[in-house]
């Protein structure tokens, strides 16, 4: 350490936050650090040009007249609001948000220095209170909603402090660096100047400028569309990085008719072709669509911007059915009608009557029946076929259950056309999931009945961009005479068009990610939002859709729905093939948030049968584990409890839909049990195939052990003894004894079990498939050392819940042989692993006596 240069010593000063330790272990490290160039440009180099003297004025032991000048020499910024703030602090004559003594560490003489060198960098410097540059600049932000007349700090003057005074917030600690952009905002023209002093403008406050200029004011409802024009243009001439993207754009058309300027100013920026993007606003899959507010803001939009395009049409024609209760009044038809003429919608075809019925905020169908055999003169044939087709689009939109319930009430026809429809459209086999290999497939693999259509996986916020859903995305650009766009879907809530068409979700390519997500707040709302978030971090935070005032009016279903595989389970059999499908699809999905429909499958219609009767509860099948074994997928809770209420045994849902009995297995345990002077049926061996509860018997027979004869038992009590007391106090004890006896010569296999050893069979095929994985990625990873391999969720999960069904079994059966009762081994001869068998006895291992 010695021998280091001086060089070498400064770079390490640099690095560190206090370097007064390590000058203190070396004469040559001590003489090093009392260099003035040394101490100024740890400075510089520790924390910037623009950091540098505010931190070298808080370390006034080691600030000297040399230090000041070499650190404004070398570039350190200094401000007059900087010279300002540091002698009222020094000085006590005001208080600023600097709490430590900072400036006050310094003698007199040195502060003198300062004072006399940073006070010529300018002509004049006033220290009266209120006198300093942040407080006008505070004041010019406070007056930025008042008309110009009222103003008290004017455009030059705060020009003046930019260009002429260098005036910029010296410290991130200043509350006045996260004002800044609002200056921008009021003034763009002060952009110029703060890049010159060293500010940078992040694109994080790009929405927050915009949003500032396109504010409505409180006290000037004045014509403000050619400065709102002019801000926009100005900055972005300015700073081609600063463009309005669709977030704000969305806001304004939210106002449109309570802040008329800045609409207009929309309009002529898009006239004028001088946006970036598509004007899309998302309300088709959002409970907004139900307000009235939001009524009147799309059909002014629609007057705007009239489109023939078929989403706004569906969306203009739900404004009309969801306004004013019109489904529900005494005269349905001609009320809707009205409603329809205004917006030139008529007449309505036979696809938008599907479209209204499969949105899930209508849940009334009689009165749009009736208006399609008034209006539209259907017959009943067309009446009837709308009806099925609308049932049948409403199963896989999860919030329909209320549309269903009063479908099939009023047509019980539907009843058995719901349950052909869902078996033969929906049914899912082995066959029909992923492979097994590609596990990108399978973790984004979602069955389409049954989905969690609040926190879809599909439907997971991404506000990197808002997509769009099919070709629901439409064109304002162009020809001002052609027709533009107004509404898209929202892809957000559900992977689904909710008139029932379905499609793959498109992603957004090119730049479009760039442009910002699309929500449904106001511009106002956002305004405020902002303005109450932490000083520190407002700008910094994602305007999630969900942080807005009204999270409800979000959603994409209605506050009062009912679930459509609850409905399902409500009104068809248990032990039904639609309740089977439907059960099948929620236990892919682990639909368990929204009413928990997955556990409402294992519970009972009426509330005062007991919980644990499985009975009434839709049975768990062996295919459910064997389809979430293909896609990896940990099993819900629920089904291992199932289990262990005593579920019976299914391989498939065809085994208890046939109505037989489940069919007899083999045991296929490498345990051979011998039974005394009752032989076991014949077991034959079988194979299980994928879905399927079929049995191939084995041609090979199996053998039976020849019948022992019973051996004589002998007497051994002496004649007129007391053992012949005994014997006659031991009669009581001879009918348990017999019992007991007669209990193990009838044991058979409990479904506790059946589903213990056929869940060890699915094990050991997971445990192989780990173990062919492992050996394929060592053979293609480098020979540096072993890569590590991680188990499936699937396999994690049954390995730690079939060692509690193990000891579950263990207990019952000591509970009822007494406990001396063996353990059995479920592994069959053919796993060929023996990693998780349940050891419960250890070798005697006897130490080693040397003599």
């Amino acid at each position: 350490m010695q021998r280091l240069c001086d060089e070498v010593i400064e770079l390490i000063f640099y690095e560190l936050d206090d370097p007064t330790a390590l000058t203190l272990t070396s004469k040559h490290f001590h003489n090093v650090s009392q260099d003035p160039y040394v101490r100024a440009h740890y400075f510089l180099n520790r924390y910037g040009r623009m950091d540098a003297m505010f931190w070298a004025l808080g370390r006034g032991k080691i600030m000297t007249d040399k230090v000041i000048d070499i650190l404004i020499s070398s570039g350190a910024y200094v401000s007059r609001y900087l010279v300002q703030v540091a002698i009222h602090h020094y000085f006590r004559s005001a208080n600023h948000f600097i709490k430590t003594a900072w400036v006050r560490n310094m003698s007199i003489p040195i502060f003198a220095h300062f004072m006399k060198v940073a006070c010529g960098l300018f002509d004049e410097v006033p220290l009266g209170k209120n006198e300093d540059d942040g407080y006008f600049f505070s004041v010019f932000l406070k007056e930025s909603r008042l008309p110009p007349d009222m103003k008290s700090t004017k455009w030059e003057t705060v020009r003046d402090i930019f260009g002429k005074y260098k005036f910029i917030p010296f410290s991130m600690k200043d509350p006045l660096m996260v004002q800044l952009p609002i200056a921008l905002a009021i003034e763009p023209r002060l952009l110029p100047y703060a890049e010159a002093n060293g500010f940078h403008m992040d694109t994080k406050y790009r929405d927050f400028v915009f949003r500032k200029m396109f504010e409505k004011m409180a006290l000037n409802n004045g014509e403000r569309s050619d400065d709102i024009l002019r801000n926009v243009r100005e900055l972005r001439r300015l700073d081609s990085r600063m463009f309005l993207s669709r977030t704000v754009a969305a806001e304004i058309c939210m106002e449109s008719k309570s802040n008329e300027s800045a609409y207009r100013a929309l309009k002529i920026l898009d006239r004028t072709k001088e946006l970036l993007f598509d004007l899309s606003y998302l309300f088709v899959k959002t409970r907004s669509i139900t307000s009235a507010y939001t009524i009147n803001v799309l059909r002014h939009l629609y007057a705007d911007f009239p489109s023939t395009d078929p989403t706004v049409r569906i969306v203009m024609l739900l404004t009309a059915c969801l306004s004013d209760n019109v489904l529900v009044q005494p005269n349905p038809s001609g009320t809707l009608k009205s409603k329809l003429e205004p917006l030139g919608l008529l007449p309505l075809t036979r696809k938008d009557i599907v479209d209204i019925l499969t949105n899930p905020f209508v849940e009334k169908h009689s009165a749009l029946v009736d208006f399609a055999k008034d209006e539209m003169n259907l017959s009943s044939s067309d009446i009837k076929d709308i009806l099925q087709e609308v049932a049948v689009k409403c199963l896989k939109i999860g919030s329909k259950g209320k549309t269903l319930k009063k479908l099939v009430d009023c047509h019980p026809y539907l009843h058995a056309v719901l349950q052909d429809n869902a078996v033969q459209r929906y049914g899912i086999n082995l066959d029909d999931l992923p492979p097994y290999d590609d596990e990108e497939a399978c973790a984004a693999y979602e069955a389409p009945l049954c989905r969690d259509f609040n926190t879809s996986s599909k439907a997971t916020r991404n506000h990197s961009g808002a997509a769009s859903l099919n070709s629901a995305v439409l064109s304002v650009m162009g020809d001002p005479a052609e027709m533009g766009n107004v509404i898209a879907t929202d892809d957000r809530e559900m992977d689904e068009d909710e008139s029932g068409n379905e499609g793959p979700v498109e992603a957004e390519t090119g730049n479009t990610s760039e442009l910002g997500i699309i929500g449904q707040d106001t511009l106002t709302s956002m305004i405020r939002q902002d303005e109450m978030a932490p000083t520190r971090s407002r700008r910094r935070s994602l305007y999630f859709s969900y942080f807005g005032p009204d999270t409800t009016g979000k959603l994409g279903y209605p506050i009062d729905f009912i679930q459509v595989g609850r409905w399902v389970k409500e009104r068809y059999p248990v032990r039904s093939a639609m309740a089977a499908t439907f059960l099948t699809h929620a236990v892919i999905n682990n639909n368990t948030t929204v009413g928990a429909l997955l556990h409402g499958f294992f519970t009972c219609n009426t509330p005062s049968t007991n919980y644990v009767s499985t009975s009434q509860h839709v049975p768990v099948t062996l295919k459910h584990f064997r389809l979430l074994a293909r896609l990896g997928k940990a099993p819900n809770w629920c089904l291992y409890h199932e289990i262990e209420n005593g579920a019976e045994f299914y391989f498939s849902e065809e085994d208890y839909l046939s109505k037989q009995p489940p069919a007899t297995e083999p045991k296929r345990c490498s345990k051979v049990k011998v039974k005394s002077k009752e032989t076991s049926p014949t077991i034959p061996r079988f194979s299980i195939q994928a879905g399927s509860s079929k049995v191939q018997v084995s041609p090979r027979a199996s053998k039976r052990r020849p019948r022992r004869s019973a051996a004589a038992v002998m007497s051994y009590v002496i004649p007129d003894s007391d053992d012949e007391a005994i014997v006659e106090d031991d009669d009581d004890n001879a009918v348990v004894v017999l019992m007991t006896m007669q209990a193990k010569k009838r044991k058979v296999e409990s479904n506790l079990q059946r589903w213990i050893k056929h869940l060890s069979v699915l094990l050991a095929e997971e445990q192989k498939k780990y173990k062919e994985k492992r050996k394929r990625l060592e053979k293609s990873a480098s020979s540096d050392g072993r890569r590590r391999v991680a188990k499936s969720e699937f396999h994690k999960s049954l390995m730690v819940n079939l060692r509690s069904l193990r000891k579950l079994d263990l207990d019952k059966r000591k509970q009822l042989y007494g406990p001396d009762a063996a353990e059995d081994d479920y592994f069959t001869e053919d796993d060929g692993d023996d990693e998780y068998r349940q050891r419960t006895t250890r070798a005697n291992k006897r130490r080693r006596v040397t003599t």
